[in-house]
């Protein structure tokens, strides 16, 4: 479904003449194909929905990194490019959890888990992905999982 959606979405910002999504949606179309390659090397035929979701957070997380170091060299306008091509990929990402509801859904799979300390970390954020892929980036799993498993 989403490869369908990057094909479609590379022929209307085409048709708009629209250069940054022209190009953004090439880069994730990219990306796309060089996991897929990747995937082949280890025996599947290609990556699934989930890994496309985490490979767009991926590519968000990139970016993000990049305006931080771009706004410390005071080139706002690469910045701001940054900025443009997070809200094309963001716009293939299903809606995110609000703060409310990351905890409520990430306290149910670690009380289906059966998670007690920091050491059942890699099992519950395994879950997570399995669970929630997409809608909630890992860094922000992250932090709960240790808010409600006691960590400082």
């Amino acid at each position: 479904m989403l490869r369908e959606q990057f094909s479609g979405a590379l022929k209307t910002a085409m048709k708009d003449k629209n250069a940054l999504s022209v190009s953004t949606v090439r880069l994730i179309i990219a990306k796309l194909k060089e996991q897929d390659i990747e995937a082949r090397a280890k025996g599947k035929t290609a990556i699934d929905e989930a890994q496309i979701l985490q490979m767009l957070q991926g590519m968000i997380k990139q970016r993000h990194e990049s305006i931080a170091l771009y706004e410390q060299g005071r080139r706002e306008d690469l910045a701001d490019k940054e900025r443009g091509e997070i809200a094309i990929i963001e716009r293939f990402l299903p809606k995110q959890l609000s703060d409310t509801e990351a905890e409520a859904a990430v306290a149910e799979i670690v009380a289906a888990a059966g998670a007690q300390s920091l050491k059942d970390m890699g099992k519950v954020m395994a879950a997570i992905r399995d669970k929630l892929p997409g809608r909630i980036d890992n860094v922000r799993a992250s932090s709960i999982v240790k808010k409600l498993l006691g960590a400082p």
